[in-house]
């Protein structure tokens, strides 16, 4: 099978497409031949270098796919050959067939394409896990998404919207982008090119929850904006992995500062995600309350224009790879039996 494979750390010049052996599913694993595989910002990160997959995980980039149940392993419930999937990956989705734990699968939401499903497991994963899990957010509560428009944004501001009928905030760094916020459920947008905590401290008394990717110094800026019982929540710190804080506000106000990386986690974390998931976003998904906003598909022999996209920043939404040409455009019949 064809797979992709780092040569070095650097740029995009680094990725290479390579013969593998076909992997085998061990106990609770399923084969995913792959029919589209999201491009996702740990993916740029493992490329630099900068993000070293855990020790038992797959080298092999990618972490959401979509496909058809190829082969199970001992142990699988529920699942197949011939279910139309998508799945958060521990790696490896940047190939043409994938060993994924069979608790990280689900069906293919009805009438979205293999190309959009591939592009929902690893943002839905993480707004889930961040803003519902750790973030706490509650019915009526009022959260701030920093960077609105990336895959994990517009997962957050949707689920925010539709599941806990929150007033939502967003950033973004274009005219273009603070649209999209809007467009996708955000009541209110504001640059953060400028002066956004004070823009913010203008339309709103305080947030309580956050969700960031920047830490650094946005660190105090974002806890000063928290409400008592406030919780600021980070998926990464590209700013900077240090901040000084005031413990006493912290301790004052009730403050929770907290973080997450989903990728160590054990299958049985995730597949309590995925449960929760299917239950309560897929129908949504599947009336079209709720959407996925895919950028640009992409060529499986042309991940490296992929990655120099996203590495200028140009993207609103999701990159997918069309690993199977054939068959990524298609519609995936989750509940019905696909043949290979």
């Amino acid at each position: 099978m064809r797979v992709v494979e780092f040569n070095g750390a650097g740029g995009p010049d680094v990725l290479d497409i390579v013969e593998r052996p076909l992997p085998a599913p061990g106990a609770g694993e399923v084969r995913i031949r792959v029919y589209a595989a999201g491009v996702n910002r740990p993916d740029i990160q493992q490329r630099r270098g900068l993000y070293p997959p855990p020790p038992d995980a797959s080298p092999i980039p990618g972490l959401d796919v979509s496909g058809i149940v190829d082969a199970v392993g001992p142990d699988v419930a529920g699942l197949s050959p011939g279910d139309a999937v998508c799945a958060l990956t521990n790696g490896g989705g940047y190939a043409e067939y994938c060993v994924v734990p069979a608790l990280q699968c689900m069906p293919v939401p009805r009438g979205l394409s293999f190309v959009e499903a591939a592009s929902l497991p690893e943002v839905y994963f993480t707004a889930w896990n961040n803003i519902i899990w750790l973030g706490r957010l509650g019915e009526g509560e009022s959260l701030l998404v920093q960077g609105g428009t990336s895959g994990v944004g517009m997962a957050a501001i949707q689920i925010a919207r539709k599941l806990r009928n929150a007033h939502v905030f967003a950033t973004a760094g274009t005219e273009e982008k603070l649209s999209v916020c809007l467009q996708t459920g955000a009541h209110h947008a504001v640059s953060y090119k400028g002066a956004w905590d004070d823009e913010l401290r203008a339309l709103t008394d305080g947030f309580d929850v956050i969700l960031d990717a920047q830490a650094g110094p946005y660190t105090q800026r974002q806890l000063d904006l928290l409400r008592p019982d406030g919780r600021l929540v980070f998926i990464a710190s590209h700013l900077g992995e240090t901040a000084e804080v005031n413990i006493r506000q912290i301790v004052r106000r009730r403050l929770t500062l907290t973080g997450s990386t989903l990728r160590p986690r054990p299958p049985a974390y995730k597949g309590r995600i995925a449960a929760e998931l299917v239950r309560d976003v897929w129908p949504l998904l599947e009336t079209g309350e709720m959407t996925t906003r895919i950028h640009q598909v992409f060529a499986f022999a042309d991940v490296r224009s992929a990655h120099q996209l996203m590495d200028e920043n140009r993207q609103i939404g999701k990159v997918v790879l069309a690993v199977n040409a054939e068959r990524a455009e298609t519609i995936g019949r989750a509940r019905d039996k696909e043949k290979n």
